[in-house]
């Protein structure tokens, strides 16, 4: 149950960097909040792409 919500909240901090990574590039005009919302995107991409990983390689649970 645990490893399903760490799949859920990867999935919504992807949804989240992509609209963060989009507003960064085209819809700011303020450099320093341009920088900021790129940095927690990538961040949370990162933080994401980790959590994927780990699951992946961990398997499932087994368990009937």
């Amino acid at each position: 149950m645990d490893k399903m919500w760490l799949s859920f909240y990867a999935m919504g901090f992807m949804v989240i960097s992509m609209g963060l990574i989009y507003a960064s590039r085209y819809k700011l005009k303020n450099r320093f909040f341009k920088i900021f919302f790129a940095v927690v995107a990538y961040f949370l991409l990162t933080f994401s792409f980790l959590a994927m990983v780990y699951l992946v390689f961990n398997g499932p649970t087994g368990g009937a």
